[in-house]
Order: structure tokens, then C-alpha cells, then sequence
């Protein structure tokens, strides 16, 4: 393929996608495909809810134009596939979005034409469950008629910062020749450069430990806070004691939601357990981690009662709902395990998060967000999450939001520890 005569399809725009569509955008022709006609008709106006792409982004991406009608894309010739990759309620991969969208390319696909997946998938998806999809579908040979490659997305939700274009990429192709167009490619837009893997297996396999190292890691801090909370001592006091050594890797405990860290180890011990491999380590992670809401709402519980505290009927104000700071992102958020569980106490529960969408919110969870907490309405208050706006509130203004009597809950190191009642 040359690259003069490059004509790109990004297949899903969403947190990953509409980034690189708009990157490749400002260089080359770009059609953004998305099966939701609401997000084409918010892009062709210029708008992008996830906050993710500007408006005046969104306006120099001048060779950039969307569609949710899959004709619209028939004269391109290299697809990159962006769509979620979610775990279903028996945490295991859910790859209803890649297939779906491999059937769609299909249907357009011709000779010469190459498939780049971005998804987050475990060692071999793309040739063993993407690429015969393309074959039966297209009729095509692969290798042959068509091609695939695998460059992992690395986007950070929220982080204005590390960019699409600054963050250094993985490529990798079908066959050699493939490998460097892929590269080639993802060139014209990546300004920290590329990395090309030796196949597409090792780009997935880097892909799905990056961020399971990071879950091992938190799981780690979170089994250390536990013990350090039992012994009465200050986890944060620790962690800063133990991070003036050079090497000492600066993660917190907390929640460990979104569609990344929370996700990802799952694929990889997916595969693990398909190959005869029983993953230790890994799930021992992912089970301490899924189980900290549990451990916060039990913490908020004993308190309130050593504070003489009604637990049934209390009022709990839970502040922010999104996965992370600073970013209306709410997919696999873990805050909404600490809602139900305070729920299962028969607690009532106000949520409020300046940042998301109240209709996603209502319609992912059910939780509909208050829009302003009253102050001296509630006997308890949990930082969820660290928003610039809750820092900014300070100690004051949340104690303020309490009762008399009340529990303020510090999830997130905002404040010091003399200014709250708990921390993890």
C-alpha cells in the first residue's frame, strides 16, 4: 500500500478513537464510523461530550468527516478498529463490539486493504477470532487478499498531557512488509515515535500487562493499607516515608476501576486459564481489588458507629462517580460498588459528580446524581474521587456538607489526615 494514497476508517469513536481519527485527520482522508448516530450527529457539530477533543481540535482535523452508514466507507483501505472491549458480569471477555466490527469491515473489504486492531485483547485474539471473521465475511484470503496489524491504544482518559501524539506506539503487522506500513503510518501522526513488535501476539501481550502490572501493583498497596489500618498506623505517612528511597514505585491505594486496569487482567488470565495455566498472582490482584468497596463501606459502618451514628436510614453524600479524576468517564467505575453496598445497609445515598452525564449515569447504574448537596444534610461524606473541584472545596466546605455529627471519608488523600475522619 502507499501511503500517498491512504485513506483511513476509524471504527468506533469513542475515548480512543475520536483522538487518532482526529490526528490522522489534520493529514490525511479520514471517515470516523460509529454505529450510534447520536455521536455523529454531536461531531458533525462540532462538539465531543467526553471532553477528550476540543471544538477548535475537532475544526483542524479539515480531511475528517463521520458517518454511521457503513457504504460511507467502502473507498477506504486501511481500517483501525477502536471499539470497547468490556468484561461481562462472570468477568470474562466480551467480544461482542471486536466481532461486530470485524463483520462490518468485512463487507467492505477488498484486496490490498489492511486492518489494524486498537482494542485491548489477550495474546492471539486478532488472528484467532478477528481475521477468520474477515475471511468468511469478505470471501478474501488473509495475507493474500488482505492484511491485519495490532497497535495497542495507550490513551488516559482525562489527561491532557500525555496526547494521542506524544505517547510512543506499538505497531505491528501480518507479515513483515505489512509491519512497516503499519509503522509508516502511525508515523504521520505519533511525534514520540513508534515501537514495531516483532508480531501482532507480542503487541497484544504488551498491551494487556501494562496495565496489569499497574493492578498488581495497586493490589499490593491496597493488602498494605488493610494490615497498616489494623495496626493504627497512616498508610500516606508510609508510602511518603518509603518513597524518599530512589526506587520506590509511588502507587496509592484506592479503586481500581475504568475500562483499563479493572478490565485487562481478566483477557490476559482468560487465555492463561485456556492454555492449562492456573494465573496466582494476577487473580489474587483482581480479587483484593474488586473487594475494596466492600472493605470502605465496612470501615464508614464502624465508624459511624463509634460515633453513635443510626446506620439503617442514614444519609451518605458519596462525591464523584467517575472512574478517575477529572474526566466524565464512568465505565467500570467502582463507586457504584460502594453505592450498593451502602444501599444493602439500607442507607439513602445522594451521589454527585460535577462531570458526567446524568442520562448515561441513569442509564448505565441507574443512580441519578443530585445536581448541588445541602449542607448539614448528611451524617456521612465520601471523597470518591479526587475532582479539581472537591480539592478546591477544601476540609470546611465538605465538613459543612455534614451533619452535627458526621463521618467525612477521604478515599483520596485530598486533605490532610488531621482534616478527616478516615482514610484507606
Amino acid at each position: 500500500m502507499n501511503v500517498a494514497n491512504l485513506r483511513i476508517a476509524i471504527i468506533g469513536l469513542g475515548y480512543v478513537g475520536l483522538p487518532l481519527a482526529v490526528e490522522f485527520g489534520k493529514k490525511v482522508p479520514v471517515v470516523g464510523f460509529d454505529i450510534y448516530q447520536k455521536r455523529i450527529d454531536e461531531l458533525t457539530q462540532g462538539q465531543d461530550h467526553t471532553l477528550e477533543v476540543s471544538s477548535a481540535e475537532l475544526q483542524q482535523a479539515t480531511y475528517l468527516t463521520y458517518s454511521a452508514n457503513l457504504s460511507d466507507l467502502k473507498d477506504c483501505n486501511f481500517f483501525i478498529v477502536t471499539v470497547p472491549t468490556p468484561i461481562d458480569q462472570f468477568k470474562q471477555p466480551d467480544l461482542t463490539p471486536l466481532i461486530k466490527a470485524s463483520q462490518s469491515i468485512a463487507r467492505v473489504l477488498k484486496k490490498g486493504d489492511i486492518v489494524v486492531y486498537e482494542s485491548t485483547v489477550y495474546p492471539g485474539a486478532t488472528e484467532e477470532v478477528c481475521v477468520p471473521i474477515l475471511e468468511k465475511e469478505s470471501g478474501l484470503v488473509f495475507n493474500q487478499d488482505f492484511y491485519a496489524g495490532y497497535s495497542p491504544e495507550r490513551i488516559n482518559p482525562g489527561d491532557k498531557l500525555h496526547r494521542v501524539t506524544n505517547i510512543l506506539k506499538i505497531t505491528s503487522g501480518s507479515t513483515p512488509e505489512i509491519a512497516v506500513t503499519v509503522d509508516q503510518v502511525y508515523q504521520l501522526i505519533i511525534a514520540a515515535g513508534t515501537h514495531k513488535a516483532p508480531s501482532i501476539k507480542v503487541a497484544e501481550a504488551a498491551k494487556v500487562i501494562e496495565n496489569t502490572q499497574r493492578d498488581v501493583n495497586i493490589a499490593l498497596i491496597n493488602e498494605l493499607a488493610l494490615i497498616f489500618n489494623k495496626m493504627g498506623i497512616d498508610t500516606e505517612d508510609v508510602l511518603k516515608a518509603a518513597g524518599t528511597k530512589w526506587n520506590f514505585l509511588p502507587f496509592r491505594p484506592g479503586l481500581v476501576g475504568g475500562h483499563c486496569i479493572g478490565v485487562d487482567p481478566y483477557y490476559l488470565t482468560h487465555k492463561a486459564q485456556a492454555i492449562g495455566y492456573h494465573p496466582e498472582i494476577i487473580l489474587a490482584g483482581r480479587r483484593l481489588n474488586d473487594n475494596m468497596s466492600i472493605y470502605v463501606v465496612n470501615q464508614l459502618v464502624k465508624q459511624m458507629n463509634k460515633k453513635r451514628i443510626q446506620i439503617e436510614d442514614a444519609k451518605v453524600l458519596v462525591l464523584g462517580l467517575t472512574f478517575k479524576e477529572n474526566c466524565p468517564d464512568i465505565r467500570n467505575t467502582k463507586v457504584v460498588d460502594i453505592v450498593r453496598e451502602l444501599q444493602d445497609f439500607h442507607m439513602q445515598v445522594d451521589v454527585y459528580d460535577p462531570w458526567i452525564d446524568v442520562e448515561e449515569a441513569q442509564h448505565e447504574y441507574g443512580i441519578t446524581p443530585i445536581s448541588a448537596p445541602e449542607s448539614g444534610q448528611y451524617d456521612a461524606i465520601i471523597l470518591a474521587v479526587a475532582h479539581q473541584q472537591f480539592k478546591e472545596m477544601g476540609a470546611k466546605a465538605l465538613h459543612a456538607l455534614g451533619k452535627s455529627s458526621h463521618i467525612l471519608y477521604d478515599l483520596k488523600y485530598l486533605l490532610d489526615k488531621t482534616e478527616s475522619d478516615i482514610r484507606l
